[in-house]
């Protein structure tokens, strides 16, 4: 028998701790705790109160706050009262959320109390003007979740706009479910693990991935508000679970105090959001005795593939499809190609964006015309179904009518001793159309392209050898870690 609100996403994480109630969910980084109970008691509150300010279910919320267990409520919040959860990055400028607003239209707006520009907004402040915690004690919570259907919008998550303006790729209760157990169970998560916590909650790895998985086994939550080294690998003695970015493994790493001992109750270490180089496996395996977990998503599909949990995990490779995702690799027409060959991943499953919102255009070319999702990132895969990536379509270099596929130079370049990071780039060029451009980030002084050239002459044809080199102290990066190859190409097109 169904019951009202349980095709509601909401409503399956409510069940999942419904036995658990009195157990710890998240452990702030003051050391205050909130259970189960309480954190679903507020979750019932904020659904309230948004519903009071004029939310129905259909309506999207944006949401620009700082991370924080009250946040972490606003969303299931937002689940709860049937309404869509807008996050974005708090660090936009009022320049960039007007633009979000404007796109989402929202009917509520939730910002911290610095940025409560419009009288109607509302905020996470604990008083003062359209404070959310006030409010609660002057609405009724709304007891249970709204009853939605599985192809209602939850979500709706922008995507970083590296090439264009940022779209909205709009999830639908379904598609949080079905990811949610996917992971859950390749992961094996059980109730008797512990989770870290130290993600940025307004994208996909955050909020879903890392969150989900220990909401449908209710266990503790160790929650950062922001990533610190030494604070991490404290909590790691206590802890069976960690997700990170790549970042988060190299910052790891530069800390003395990662160990094989500090790790000793781990079981899992997964990586995403950004590429994770085979020399910053190495690295974390050799400190730590553990091989990381990397797998692959996006926005717009949540997380479709990962190395296994049993099994083995390769450095540069991103696994193998979950249970319940489809993929392939295909051409620029669509069609599936032979094995091994190097296309453009292609997705299918319940789990991919019902659409990008208001963009019926967009939506249409994001799709093959029998129904796959068209990721944009180039790889290939072996007969055995693993997937091995090689960067996005959008940053392959045409020079002199040859493909470059940038990953393939990076792998070289990285494997140098002396180059920390690099990153390969196209240029305008007026002879070959596009040249190859190298910006390397070395340990000491800068690797010349005499040190470069021998590696480069044993690897790679010659049309694939940088033109150029650039060195920097650093790479731009967005929040989640991914190398902004547009604001390079800017700077030394």
């Amino acid at each position: 028998m169904h019951t009202a609100g349980d095709r509601n996403f909401a409503a399956e994480l409510l069940n999942a701790a419904a036995a658990r109630m009195a157990g710890t969910f998240l452990t702030d980084d003051d050391g205050s705790t909130l259970t189960y109970g309480a954190f679903f008691d507020q979750v019932r509150r904020y659904a309230g109160v948004l519903v009071a300010a004029g939310a129905a279910p259909g309506d999207r919320v944006v949401v620009q706050v700082e991370k924080s267990p009250n946040a972490v409520a606003l969303y299931v919040a937002c689940l709860w009262a049937g309404t869509a959860h807008v996050p974005l990055n708090p660090t936009f400028t009022p320049d960039e959320r007007a633009y979000f607003i404007d796109d989402a239209r929202p009917s509520v707006v939730v910002v911290d109390p610095t940025q409560a520009a419009e009288p109607s907004w509302l905020t996470l402040a604990a008083d003062g003007k359209g404070s959310v915690t006030n409010q609660m004690a002057e609405v009724e919570p709304l007891a249970h979740p709204v009853d939605r259907a599985d192809s209602d919008l939850a979500a709706i998550l922008y995507t970083s706009g590296t090439t264009g303006r940022p779209k909205g790729a709009a999830l639908t209760h379904e598609g949080l479910r079905a990811n949610a157990w996917s992971l859950h169970g390749a992961w094996h998560f059980s109730a008797d693990d512990r989770l870290v916590h130290g993600l940025p909650i307004f994208h996909v790895h955050g909020l879903f991935v890392a969150l989900h998985c220990a909401m449908l086994s209710a266990i503790p939550v160790r929650f950062h508000r922001r990533f610190d080294a030494d604070a991490v690998i404290d909590d790691l003695a206590d802890a069976t679970v960690f997700m990170g970015v790549p970042t988060h493994y190299g910052r790891l790493c530069a800390n003395e105090r990662l160990t094989p001992e500090a790790c000793a109750s781990i079981r899992l270490f997964t990586c995403g959001s950004a590429p994770l180089s085979e020399a910053a496996f190495d690295d974390f395996t050799a400190r730590s005795g553990h091989r990381i977990c990397e797998r692959y998503g996006m926005s717009e599909t949540g997380i479709t593939v990962s190395n296994p949990y049993d099994g083995e995990r390769i450095a540069g490779s991103i696994g193998f499809a979950l249970p319940g995702v489809e993929a392939r690799i295909i051409d620029r027409d669509g069609h599936a190609v032979e094995t091994g060959t190097v296309g453009v991943v292609a997705i299918r499953s319940r789990q991919v964006m019902r659409e990008y919102w208001g963009r019926p255009e967009a939506t249409e070319k994001a799709y093959t015309t029998d129904g796959w999702f068209i990721t944009g990132d180039v790889g290939a895969m072996a007969i055995d179904g693993r997937i091995t990536l090689q960067g996005r379509a959008s940053d392959m270099i045409i020079s002199g009518g040859e493909n470059v596929y940038p990953r393939e130079i990076e792998l070289v370049l990285d494997e140098l001793p002396g180059i920390i990071e690099s990153v390969v780039i196209g240029v305008p060029d007026p002879d070959f159309g596009e040249r190859v451009l190298a910006v390397l980030v070395c340990s000491g002084e800068s690797v010349s392209a005499e040190t470069i050239q021998p590696a480069l002459d044993t690897s790679l044809a010659r049309f694939k050898h940088p033109r150029r080199y650039e060195y920097v102290d650093e790479l731009p990066r967005n929040a989640m870690g991914k190398v902004q190859k547009n604001q390079l190409r800017q700077r030394y097109g």
